[in-house]
């Protein structure tokens, strides 16, 4: 019968280790995966990824029996309860890493055909420490826990306060893998004499908090049971209640947090105050976003807030951000807003517009998740100074740069366009206003190349004009300026030296000089001619001289004269012999 029971408990213990590493419950994991570390099955010392899998399970084998051995010696040898047994065997890794290797080292490690046995033996003359299993399953590192090893014992039960508070903690509802949390930050817990620790937790609830709820809060902000910030957390609790803002709301969004400063959720609610949103804005704002609160206790929000006054938003820039704060996280917004300001010192824009872009697009800067500057000229194919112009007319044109967006190469721009920007900044320089009516005007008359426009109004000026005069007569008539240098010096020479008429008269007529100069000086010749001979149509305007075709100017103004045509067919033949001679 002896023998029966004992076949029926070893078979008990393998079945629960086996289930242990088999499954993997939430407390297991989340023990396993709190501090960074990694799936026992992935350390080195066990498996590689060399061995093949009989060898894989060969290893998952003989821990599976070490940790069933483990379980009957806290349980059988030490006589803790079978749950508390369960918990150190299975939620601590790395002790049971030591005791393998100690039975490695110490024992028959090749003629492991009942390994299990194996670790019974040397648990029997060998005795462990079960503080080490006890603070490694409740969520502490060796490092953390090796100063609170007791220095003459290594029984739990030798401890009575610390396993009746920790019983206490367990019964309200607070998980052991959190435990940690709380031995770290508020040790003087664990040695609370009967009803005084479960006396401070039921107090939590005076306050209308349900057992849920003090559980996180309690988990989250250990200290609260000794006595620290409990009047930080009492202020918040009265402004958060304030504010309109639901208890379950705060449990649903504050569950798994693993702090929680009071102090500086309570600065970001009156700094949202102070921005000037009322109460049940502020209620609104933190419920749509419940990171602004939460997120690292608030300090993500006062450091963005910090940022956004630092880049030249105005607090009423700040409140607009806060009240219509996107759906993303507050680091990531804030790491978007550092990543902007990178990006535009990259595309070389002034500090005073990279101000103003900070002061009048901060959302857009907070969502934009930039290229670099090196990948964006690649992909565009052109330099920094175009792309600095384009999002100085356009800043909405980030949300095209952003990662994980294809980019098409920008296109080159046509000749007609080049030429057309030459003209448009030299006409800027002459005080024209950028795309005003004017300077479309100016661009659709002048023709020839850019380049050669500064060079012909400079030879207008040099002719006897003011620089007024000049402009004055170009913004009359921009086709002065479209033929050349020595075109429109002999035109001025033919005004003024052969016909003797001042400089000022191409200010009411600036139409003289779009003339060629044969039909300027044979119809002037003739106007002179008609003037002095008195003529009634030798009072019409010298424009008027000039507009008709010849056939029609001779009917109109030769012709009524009795000896007009004889003088202009002599001024015809005069003027075609002076070509002649020019020309050879």
């Amino acid at each position: 019968m002896t023998r029966l029971q004992r076949l029926e408990k070893h078979h008990i213990f393998t079945f629960v280790s086996r289930m242990c590493i088999g499954s993997s419950p939430t407390s297991s994991k989340s023990n396993l995966y709190s501090h960074g570390q990694r799936p026992i099955s992935q350390f080195p010392r066990f498996s590689t990824l060399q061995v093949d899998f009989h060898e894989k399970r060969h290893l998952q084998v003989r821990r599976e029996e070490a940790q069933a051995a483990l379980l009957e010696h806290f349980y059988e040898t030490r006589n803790l309860p079978f749950l508390d047994a369960e918990n150190l065997s299975r939620n601590s890794p790395k002790f049971l890493d030591r005791l393998l290797k100690a039975v490695l080292i110490n024992g028959d490690g090749e003629n492991d055909c009942d390994f299990r046995r194996l670790v019974t033996r040397y648990l029997r003359y060998h005795p462990v420490n079960e503080f080490e299993a006890f603070f490694e399953s409740i969520g502490l590192r060796p490092c953390d826990y090796a100063s609170f090893l007791p220095r003459v014992s290594i029984s739990l039960s030798d401890n009575e306060l610390l396993l009746h508070n920790y019983y206490a903690l367990c019964n309200y509802g607070i998980e052991k893998n959190r435990m940690g949390k709380i031995y770290m930050e508020a040790k003087e817990v664990f040695s609370c004499h009967d009803g005084v620790l479960q006396s401070k937790i039921k107090s939590f609830e005076n306050w209308g908090l349900r057992q849920s709820l003090v559980v996180e809060i309690i988990s989250g902000s250990p200290r609260l049971l000794i006595g620290g910030d409990n009047r930080e957390f009492h202020d918040f609790l009265e402004k958060f209640k304030k504010l309109g803002l639901n208890l379950g709301w705060f449990e649903k969004h504050i569950r798994g947090c693993d702090s929680c400063d009071w102090k500086c959720m309570l600065e970001v609610m009156c700094l949202l105050g102070e921005l000037g949103l009322r109460d049940d804005q502020i209620g609104e704002v933190i419920k749509n976003h419940p990171g602004l609160l939460l997120e690292c206790s608030g300090r993500c929000t006062l450091f963005l807030f910090g940022l956004l006054l630092k880049f030249g938003t105005t607090r009423s820039g700040a409140q607009v951000v806060f009240h219509h704060f996107p759906k993303v996280s507050v680091e990531g917004f804030t790491r978007n807003l550092l990543r902007s300001y990178q990006f535009l010192v990259g595309i070389n824009m002034p500090f005073r517009d990279i101000v103003r872009m900070f002061s009048l697009h901060p959302l857009l800067l907070g969502t934009c998740q930039l290229k670099k500057v090196g990948s964006l000229v690649h992909l565009l194919n052109c330099g920094v100074s175009r792309i600095c112009k384009m999002v100085e007319e356009d800043p909405y044109v980030l949300r095209k740069w952003n990662r994980g967006v294809r980019v098409e190469r920008l296109q080159q721009p046509s000749r007609a366009a080049r030429v057309r920007g030459v003209k448009a900044r030299f006409l800027e320089t002459l005080g024209f206003v950028e795309k005003s009516c004017e300077m479309e005007r100016a661009l659709r008359l002048l023709m020839g190349k850019g380049e050669d426009l500064q060079e012909r109004f400079d030879c207008i000026v040099n002719s006897g004009l003011s620089l007024e005069n000049a402009l004055a007569m170009l913004r009359s008539d921009p086709r002065v300026l479209n033929m050349s240098k020595d075109v429109i010096e002999r035109k001025m020479d033919v005004l003024v030296r052969d016909l003797g008429y001042p400089v000022s008269v191409v200010l009411t007529h600036p139409i003289l000089l779009t003339y060629t100069t044969k039909r300027l000086k044979l119809r002037l010749l003739m106007r002179k001619w008609l003037k002095d001979e008195g003529s009634v149509k030798a009072k019409s305007s010298l424009r008027s001289f000039l507009k008709y075709p010849e056939e029609r100017f001779v009917r109109c103004y030769v012709n009524p004269h009795p000896g007009g045509t004889q003088v202009w067919e002599r001024l015809k033949k005069r003027m075609d012999s002076s070509s002649e001679s020019e020309m050879a």
